[in-house]
């Protein structure tokens, strides 16, 4: 990972790197977001509830090719790891389930599974976590790993009166067991954006380094409004990067046509933000299977030529046109962002700065238009 941004905040650090002509520091910061890396252990009871939950976090249903199901294929005791088809460095590894027995022993279960290995784990249960579980939650803590949680995923059968006192319920466990400032976040596994799922990803999201944090939001799927903007804003720290190394710390300027070359570029963090956003065809065709709709309705939806496809020539196009036109606003940007010394050859940063940040919001709007599709949202 690149040093240059973990837990520190992303346009403060490139602009220091701006300012001393680190261009490896921002490389390596833009490939780490490119890439979005991260690995989430998830242990429980492996029921209908923990799979639904670990396909939903991958954009999948049980009917889909790839997905974990139940019964599972893995033995009580195997590790099983289920990768995100759309996002290979995001893996979910189900741990098996925390043993009941009086003589268990938490420090075991850890060296066995590698728990600590795991950019963060969540404890799941679907009435109340066990002695046990808290035992596992501790040990964890007790070796300074803070990204470890409690989820009450809900059932079928369950009401919301029913699922406020199994929270209530589980809170008294972790409280008698001696869990400082207990925390339990109820998830629906079939819906993510109900319950307290987005309060559990924001808190997940604050525990993390930045750049694992960053690779969390991009690649689950999205469901909600507040996750397409969180993901716009993802993305324009991306586009900043991109745009830093285009022009903004280059000690010698490259004259207009160098934004054509930087299309490359811009073609890989587009092509990243329509996957993430799901607005390519393969995630349509599967949200609408999932939610009952027609996919021409939701492929209908999109108006931005790089929601359907990102070219290369669509990309240039925008480059050029940037070109010719670069905003008063955009201006403002480079002045904020870049040092003064370096302004004077900015140019290629602005132009890349305005025609990806325009693509990011045409293509975010076109998610928008799908979640209030799909879950009723109003626009």
């Amino acid at each position: 990972m690149a040093d240059v941004i973990k837990g520190l905040n992303l346009l403060e650090t490139l602009k220091e790197s701006i300012e001393k002509n680190n261009i490896s520091d921002i490389r390596d910061a833009l490939e780490d977001m490119l890439i979005s890396r991260i690995n989430i252990a998830i242990a429980g009871e492996r029921n209908a509830e923990k799979a639904t939950f670990i396909n939903s976090l991958r954009g999948l249903s049980q009917e889909d090719e790839g997905a974990a199901q139940n019964p599972p294929s893995a033995a009580p005791e195997e590790l099983a790891v289920f990768t995100n088809p759309k996002h290979p460095d995001f893996r979910l590894w189900d741990l098996p389930p925390i043993s009941s027995d009086a003589n268990f022993k938490p420090e075991d279960y850890i060296e066995r599974f590698k728990a600590t290995r795991y950019n963060a784990i969540i404890l799941t249960s679907t009435d109340r976590p066990s002695a046990n579980s808290v035992a596992v939650w501790k040990e964890v803590r007790s070796l300074q790993k803070e990204t470890v949680y409690f989820v009450l995923l809900a059932s079928v059968k369950d009401t919301e009166k029913s699922l406020e006192a199994k929270k209530a319920a589980s809170l008294d466990v972790l409280k008698a067991e001696g869990v400082p400032l207990p925390k339990v976040f109820l998830v629906q596994p079939s819906a993510l954006e109900k319950l307290d799922f987005l309060t559990f990803l924001e808190v997940m999201r604050g525990d993390l380094p930045e750049i694992r944090a960053h690779a969390l939001l991009l690649a689950l799927p999205t469901f909600s409004s507040s996750l397409v903007t969180q993901k716009k804003d993802a993305f324009k720290a991306l586009v900043w990067a991109a745009a830093s190394l285009s022009g903004g710390v280059s000690a010698i300027p490259v004259p207009l046509v160098s934004s054509m070359v930087d299309a490359t570029v811009g073609v890989r963090i587009l092509v990243k933000a329509q996957i993430s956003l799901c607005l390519d065809d393969e995630s349509l065709q599967r949200l609408a299977r999932q939610r009952g709709l027609d996919p021409a309705k939701l492929k209908a939806l999109r108006t931005c030529a790089l929601s359907v496809e990102v070219s290369k020539s669509e990309v240039k196009r925008r480059l050029a046109e940037a070109e010719k036109d670069t905003s008063t606003a955009t201006t403002r940007l480079v002045e904020l962002a870049i040092p003064r010394q370096a302004r004077s050859v900015s140019r290629s940063f602005t132009v890349m700065l305005q025609a990806l940040n325009n693509a990011i919001d045409d293509m975010g709007a076109d998610a928008e238009k799908v979640v209030a599709m799909v879950t009723g949202e109003r626009q």
